[in-house]
């Protein structure tokens, strides 16, 4: 690898033509924040050889490479990403029924969809992560959860690409669930391609039922209208984030363009033009605000890239 020089548009349309590539790409256009610089590339593959192909060609010539799902728990710097963004959501987004009681989704299907596909062929397990807006990759990756759900709990295994573009299979307690967590977590040079869930036989309209109620929940709750990046904080144990910061008179607080949601005060909005140094300050004004005056430390779960 020595002595290579950065990868460039040209060597990847040369190694895959057709592949949807784009340059100095804006994030801000990927993120559900609104927030980010551009990208000196992005790249959406459609399957998992083009997945693989792209980090051999990165490995190859010593580029970073950020590997991202659908950018709905990500803050990414105002300067941008160097090097080059391998984007799961769209091209990877097929979902099948595998073995009966198995459902098949690709890294960059929406949760969303792989929870409506299982109602629809009578399986439960996955109600709660209906309106998690996430994809099925990046859920694993963060072990998401909502509702007493999460990942941990249905996913059976994951397919994944190293930087050599090697495929592997992780399966049952070797993805190393915890709150927040996985096995990816701590090896984030690897990507993963595909997740298969294990679910149970259910009624469909029970199914629906359930998916239905949990969404009014989080319309009553949850911003959902903003631009956001889901829950910032993680849950301290025995606490709840959202009244916490209550508490501390910053409902509504802001910095710049973002602000304290006036909704859930567990969210931080954009509330128009915000900047990621404006998210950056609030969350440590948040941070020391919550601990002077609980004790409390609160640990981001958003990402930070750049």
């Amino acid at each position: 690898m020595g002595g290579e020089r950065m990868l460039n548009d040209r060597d990847i349309r040369d190694a895959l033509p057709g592949l949807p590539l784009f340059t100095q790409e804006p994030m801000s256009a990927h993120t559900s924040f609104r927030i980010g610089g551009p990208a000196d590339m992005l790249a959406l593959p459609r399957g998992e050889e083009e997945t693989a192909e792209l980090l051999r060609l990165a490995s190859r010539h010593e580029t970073p490479v950020f590997r991202m799902g659908n950018g709905t728990n990500l803050l990414i710097s105002d300067a941008g990403v160097r090097g080059l963004v391998v984007k799961t959501c769209p091209g990877l987004a097929g979902i099948t029924r595998r073995g009966g009681t198995q459902v098949s989704a690709d890294a960059g299907a929406l949760l969303a969809r792989a929870a409506s596909a299982a109602a629809g062929w009578g399986l439960s397990g996955l109600a709660f992560a209906h309106g998690i807006p996430g994809t099925a990759g990046g859920a694993v990756v963060m072990n998401a959860g909502a509702y007493h759900g999460e990942m941990s709990q249905v996913v059976l295994e994951t397919h994944f690409v190293g930087p050599d573009g090697a495929s592997g299979i992780l399966t049952g307690s070797e993805h190393d669930f915890s709150y927040r967590h996985s096995f990816f977590t701590d090896h984030p040079d690897l990507m993963a391609t595909k997740v298969v869930f294990q679910l149970t036989p259910g009624d469909p309209e029970v199914i629906r039922r359930k998916m239905a109620e949990l969404a009014g929940c989080r319309r009553a709750s949850q911003p959902l209208d903003a631009h956001s990046a889901g829950s910032v904080f993680k849950r301290p144990p025995g606490r709840f984030t959202g009244p916490l910061i209550e508490s501390c008179g910053l409902k509504g607080y802001a910095v710049g363009g973002a602000q304290v949601s006036e909704k859930h005060a567990g969210f931080i909005v954009n509330r128009g033009g915000a900047t990621c140094e404006d998210v950056k300050r609030l969350i440590a004004h948040i941070q020391e605000t919550v601990l002077a005056r609980h004790g409390v430390e609160l640990t981001c779960e958003l990402k930070f890239v750049g």
